[in-house]
């Protein structure tokens, strides 16, 4: 066998080169000249590796008169596209230097990956949210740019056309029915005070009635046995010494209560079927007709080739500081009942509040509304519903500055649907007043399950 001691012309290797001198001579004894030679192969590489790895000098690498790398720098360096430059290996050696030397300070949780404090965690998470809130205000600016905002020429052109409709029909009403006790009928709703979203498409028309005081009186819903706050019965009184007759509306009496579906049929029957609207249409340039049922008390005016205006006429009645409206109960078995009027007051109140602090409130209305009104699952939502979560928002958080938009559109968004699951949303004004009374178990589980649905993206509400 080859002698298994030191070459000449090596360095000396501790022993591991004349250990692989010796595998080598006798390899082939054992697997073969094939066997031998692959092993001598693969052995040579590692042994030639170790060689240079152990014979580096710890001086910087240097370049030969040649131009090619020394000696000094193994070659297997050369072949990476990430070699260090001088100015590299000089930074990195300065910061080696910086490496503490004393053994006490370089414990294994020197060298352990740091863990996060709870503060920078929270800092991340804040960061993240804010990104994420940032991105919501600007969806839900472009989204009232694109689709809530109605042009002020289309508001203008249907204000004219609701002007115009109620000019004709107080003319009609105090000369045809001259002994029909009216106050001075007046516009109303979205439309006029610069809430309407979407389309300048709707307007009402209150026609507001005179009662004569000592003949009437209110009964609040809750002092019934139908037991609904937010209603009024209308009772007649005095029958014995004012019979009835002495007042024009005790035609529209039922049971000894003023209906309002009575005092409705009336003005159906004159809005209908009394007045020629064709020729009033053709008079102002309009195109008018009574709009299709169920809509008894709405007239559809086309006043552009592509635009409609659908008027409602509102019977009203007041009594002491109780404001009354014609507008029925859902539930067909309360249509006896007049409907405590509260928009204005809501209204009123939620515009105040952003007069005070130039606050996002309306703007955040407006927005529900159109999300409201472009989805057909959250149709049975109504203005007054979305206003009133609004205003209780605004008892809970000072701050409506344009800036925190996003963050009130996601908080009432959280509270509508707090409010859906307990079934119950308390007037703002009239704490006694549920405003989810009229809905259905089915139509409030619906509701609620859409607006959760979107509660993890609530961008998905305005890609509608």
């Amino acid at each position: 066998m080859a002698g298994a001691g030191p070459r000449k012309g090596k360095k000396d290797d501790n022993g591991i080169g004349t250990a692989i001198d010796f595998v080598l001579s006798n390899a082939r004894l054992v697997l073969g000249v094939g066997g031998a030679a692959v092993l001598g192969i693969a052995t040579l590489a590692v042994k030639r590796m170790y060689d240079r790895a152990i014979s580096a000098p710890s001086s910087p690498t240097r370049l030969s008169q040649s131009g090619k790398r020394s000696w000094e720098e193994p070659n297997w360096l050369g072949s990476s596209s990430r070699l260090l430059t001088q100015d590299m290996k000089s930074n990195l050696s300065r910061s080696l230097q910086t490496l503490p030397t004393d053994p006490s300070a370089t414990d294994t949780d020197f060298f352990r990956p740091t863990k996060p404090k709870p503060s920078a965690k929270r800092s991340q998470v804040e960061l993240k949210k804010s990104r994420l809130r940032l991105s919501l205000q600007e969806k839900l600016f472009a989204y009232y740019r694109r689709k809530v905002a109605i042009p002020a020429d289309e508001q203008a052109r249907a204000k004219q056309a609701a002007v115009d409709i109620c000019a004709e029909l107080r003319s009609f009403l105090r000369t045809k029915l001259p002994d029909m006790p009216l106050r001075d009928m007046y516009l109303s709703g979205s439309l006029y005070d610069d809430l309407q979203v979407v389309t300048a498409d709707h307007i009402q028309l209150i026609v507001p009635l005179m009662l004569e005081q000592n003949l009437w009186s209110c009964i609040p819903g809750e002092d019934t046995i139908m037991n609904i706050p937010g209603f009024y019965l209308v009772r007649r009184e005095n029958p014995e010494y004012f019979p009835r007759g002495s007042s024009y509306w005790d035609r529209c009496v039922v049971g000894g209560y003023l209906s309002p579906k009575a005092v409705a049929d009336t003005f159906e029957k004159v809005v209908a079927g009394s007045i020629n609207w064709p020729a009033i249409g053709t008079l102002l340039d309009y195109v008018i007709r009574p709009a299709a049922p169920p809509a008894d008390l709405t007239l559809e005016v086309q006043y552009d080739p592509e635009r409609h205006l659908f008027i409602d006429f509102l019977p009203s009645l007041t009594l002491g500081d109780i404001i009354l409206v014609a507008k029925p109960h859902r539930l067909a078995q309360n249509d006896n009942l007049w409907r405590l009027s509260l928009r204005p007051a809501e209204t009123a109140r939620l515009r105040a509040l952003d007069q005070c602090d130039s606050g996002c409130r309306c703007l955040c209305l407006k927005i529900f509304k159109a999300v409201c009104k472009s989805n057909p699952a959250l149709g049975h939502l109504t203005a007054s519903q979305l206003t009133n979560v609004i205003l209780h928002l605004s008892q809970e958080e000072s701050d409506w500055s344009q800036d925190m938009l996003a963050d009130r559109f996601l908080q009432a968004l959280k509270g509508l649907i707090c409010y859906l699951e307990a079934g119950v949303l308390p007037s703002a004004l009239n704490p006694k007043v549920n405003l989810f009374s009229e809905l259905t178990p089915e139509e409030v589980d619906e509701l609620g399950y859409t607006l959760y649905s979107s509660l993890s993206e609530p961008e998905v509400l305005l890609q509608t």
